[in-house]
């Protein structure tokens, strides 16, 4: 099934969607992949912002275009690493059936999942900014979409087989 459908599938049963990917097997280059997609995304999520900076206060808008991208393509998937190893370890420790891999992958898959929120969010950042009442309650849903996926990819990945 298409990566887009699956993503769309997430929405309404996160679960079963990580179950099916779990059960494809071990494939790093996939997981990897979805991770620097979810992060390129995110890149383009903060584009309406950085111009909306830069148009306000007179800042370089290419520069600070090149520190996002180093940011997000180059810094924040080895921070996404990090994350997914904390969460290997707190769910190795209350379900010992848990997988690095499958850790990994819920993490990876539940920030590529997340992404059409964040991109939404970004929009409205770059028109609104950052205080506006709907900005702050579509970044509140998108964290909360987030962190429930990453919920329900470790429970679904690290259950005893």
């Amino acid at each position: 099934m298409p990566v887009s459908q699956d993503i769309l599938r997430t929405y309404r049963a996160p679960r079963r969607v990580m179950g099916e990917l779990y059960a494809m097997g071990p494939r790093e280059d996939r997981a990897i992949a979805w991770l620097m997609i979810g992060c390129f995304l995110m890149f383009i999520s903060r584009l309406p912002a950085l111009q909306r900076n830069a148009v306000g206060t007179g800042t370089d808008f290419q520069q600070d275009t090149i520190y996002a991208f180093f940011s997000w393509l180059i810094l924040a998937p080895l921070l996404f690493y990090g994350i997914a190893l904390i969460l290997f370890g707190v769910t190795r420790a209350v379900r010992p059936a848990t997988t690095a891999y499958g850790a990994r992958l819920a993490v990876f898959w539940g920030w590529l999942a997340a992404t059409p929120l964040a991109l939404f969010y970004g929009l409205l950042v770059g028109f609104n900014g950052l205080d506006h009442p709907g900005t702050v309650l579509v970044g509140a849903i998108w964290l909360a979409a987030l962190i429930w996926f990453w919920i329900n990819g470790l429970i679904e990945t690290s259950k005893a087989i």
